[in-house]
């Protein structure tokens, strides 16, 4: 799979509240906890869940020629990968990683273990590997705001996802090579570039359905030739 770059962002750019100094969930102002990101405000909703409600879903319905919500493709959870191959010498290395992704997303994410032993790669049953976050409701909203919005237009050469990383099915996988495109990384902390897989998970169906609902969500496609 092809993997997208990042250009170089700014040093040491990182959101901190007033009172703490601590990192702040951006676009909503909430603190994260050490180690343990704080919750979303009650009722709050982010930008493009609003519009999905508002204006995405009753565009969509017009399109497809269906009468009821329940039909038009949704968009169910985002999940988040990265693979810490360092893990295995360096037990720090998973733990900055996951204090990274903490930040990338608002949330705290699982520890993934190998299944099996494998001795040409060093490699035993039970131990950490990668970290994974699943995303879903109002937070994977927040989240896909910002990545279109703010990490999105920091890769390097950027010309739109290609609609090949479609999986048959509607779902839409991406792969980075660097975290560094997300602004709430402090690149003096963590200096270390390390890729990850985005897979946007839908109930469309089919890929012709699943890029219309990613495409009206703000993900951008290459255009075709």
């Amino acid at each position: 799979m092809a993997k997208e770059t990042a250009k170089k962002p700014a040093a040491g750019k990182q959101a901190k509240n007033q009172r703490g100094g601590r990192p702040s969930l951006p676009g909503t102002g909430v603190v994260l906890a050490e180690g343990k990101p704080a919750p979303l405000p009650k009722g709050y909703k982010a930008r493009i869940q609003e519009l999905y409600s508002s204006k995405v879903l009753p565009q969509l319905m017009k399109e497809l020629g269906v009468k009821s919500p329940m039909q038009a493709p949704k968009l169910l959870k985002i999940v988040i990968n990265v693979g810490v191959t360092e893990a295995k010498e360096n037990i720090q290395a998973l733990d900055l990683v996951k204090e990274d992704l903490a930040l990338i997303t608002g949330q705290c994410p699982q520890v993934r273990r190998a299944k099996k032993s494998i001795s040409n790669f060093k490699l035993r049953e039970g131990m950490p590997i990668g970290v994974r976050v699943t995303l879903r409701g109002t937070r994977m909203y927040e989240f896909l705001d910002r990545f279109v919005s703010l990490a999105v237009p920091r890769i390097r050469d950027f010309q739109g996802f290609d609609p090949k990383f479609f999986d048959g099915r509607g779902n839409l996988n991406i792969g980075l090579k660097e975290h560094h495109i997300f602004p709430e990384i402090n690149m003096e902390r963590s200096p270390k570039a390390h890729g990850m897989n985005l897979s946007f998970v839908t109930d469309a169906g089919d890929n012709q359905k699943g890029k219309m609902l990613l495409e009206e969500l703000g993900i951008p496609f290459k255009k075709a030739k």
